[in-house]
């Protein structure tokens, strides 16, 4: 037998590290040729790592989150033959030998779970004994040794107002010492209610931590202003709900490809916009492509895929590419390249949208547009008060490169356009 080291590949496009964000194998385990044994992730996109040999797992190169450097060791298999490997390098995890008592054993991590799981609480945490017990009776004797009682009296509590975690609800040192750290009211308030200090520690990996250092790269080298407009956009919602009557053949129409049409139309009068800005370089790329950037949720987080060449597409190319893109991300097939190269983005919380919001600027862009809720209120138009359908748009911007007057006007372009949407299609 001979070991075999499974080194991470070149994912490509000039990728040095990649995350290791799940691991589907674990130490002790035998694998197929082809079988996965990783998934890492590198940008936003995620790979699978399969195995190029059948063999048995001798170590994992790190845990859940650990970076690794292409060519850095993966795996280590026990294979058939010499293998290509000395066994000699000793490997950060490693599967226990024989010889080695229990307590000595290095623990292997489990493949990375669904959901966190809490933090197990040991039997000695003192809320969680406390909680095992359910409320004395009123005019019960509570149960307790002579130690415990002495214990009690001298710190001047009355054990009837103490959980017991015991058999038959006996009350124990460390029932005690939970009571003393709560306090009464902690114990004994809500009829019967127990105060919990449980602490639930969820390590920030994959997705999670790529958007963390992107909002905080971008807080940090941007100079964020945001601007709030209202818009009436009960024409707009009219005209869709034609569209969408008229013809159920092709995709449903949202707000959002409106929304692109009418930014296309903006960018053309304010470039400054569709812009990114190197700030090491100090210079101002701007793109005559509208590549508009859709924040989507998902269900690891945060994905913003892109739409390229808005400028070239209609209303319904738009629709559908953006209803394609974001199936894509939240089923995590979309490539790398559909997640890179925007120039400008949309980000929109549905019904969810709120009032006002303050969007962080997808970095190194300079603007992005934010669309909140839709409601009907009434507005006063001239001689009366008419219901109309209201949405807020709530933008943010560069102020290194962008200045407030400019991001006003720009925005106003934006709401003429949804306010009186025939002159979205109008030829210039």
């Amino acid at each position: 037998m001979g070991t075999r080291i499974v080194k991470l590949p070149d994912v490509g496009e000039g990728v040095a590290e990649a995350e290791i964000v799940e691991w589907h194998v674990k130490v002790g385990q035998s694998v197929l040729e082809d079988q996965i044994l990783a998934a890492v992730m590198t940008d936003k996109a995620t790979v699978e790592i399969p195995s190029p040999v059948a063999g048995k797992v001798l170590a994992l190169g790190g845990e859940v989150g650990t970076t690794l450097a292409v060519g850095g060791e993966l795996v280590r298999l026990e294979v058939a033959g010499e293998g290509n490997a000395e066994v000699a390098a000793a490997p950060r995890q490693t599967a226990p030998s024989s010889e080695q008592a229990p307590a000595e054993r290095m623990t292997t991590p489990p493949p990375a779970p669904k959901a966190p799981a809490p933090t197990p609480v040991s039997a000695a945490t003192p809320v969680a004994r406390g909680s095992l017990g359910p409320p004395r009776p009123a005019g019960e004797k509570p149960l307790a040794s002579p130690a415990v009682r002495r214990r009690a009296r001298e710190a001047g509590v009355d054990l009837r107002q103490v959980r017991g975690g015991g058999p038959a609800g006996r009350i124990s040192h460390d029932d005690l010492d939970a009571f003393l750290r709560t306090g009464p009211s902690a114990e004994s308030a809500g009829g019967g209610r127990v105060a919990r200090t449980e602490v639930e520690t969820v390590k920030v990996i994959g997705l999670r931590r790529r958007i963390a250092q992107k909002m905080a790269e971008s807080k940090r080298r941007a100079a964020h202003f945001s601007y709030v407009e209202e818009v009436d956009v009960t024409a707009l919602e009219e005209l869709r709900a034609k569209l969408n009557a008229e013809d159920q053949d092709r995709p449903r129409l949202t707000l959002m490809p409106f929304l692109m049409q009418a930014l296309v139309r903006a960018v053309a009068d304010f470039p400054e916009m569709n812009a990114l800005y190197d700030d090491e370089a100090e210079t101002i790329d701007r793109h005559a492509g509208v590549h508009i950037g859709i924040a989507t949720q998902t269900p690891s987080g945060l994905m913003v895929p892109v739409v390229r060449h808005c400028e070239a597409r209609g209303l319904w190319d738009c629709a559908a590419e953006v209803r394609r893109l974001a199936e894509a991300a939240r089923n995590g097939h979309a490539s790398r390249a559909e997640l890179t190269g925007s120039t400008i983005t949309i980000t929109s919380l549905g019904p969810l949208g709120g009032i006002v919001t303050t969007p962080v600027l997808n970095w190194p862009e300079v603007a992005i547009i934010g669309v909140n809720r839709q409601v009907v209120r009434p507005v006063w138009q001239g001689a009366e008060f008419v219901p109309r359908t209201m949405m807020n748009l709530s933008s943010s911007f560069d102020h290194r490169v962008i200045d407030g007057y400019d991001a006003a006007r720009f925005v106003q372009r934006i709401k003429g356009l949804l306010e009186a949407p025939a002159t979205i299609f109008i030829e210039a």
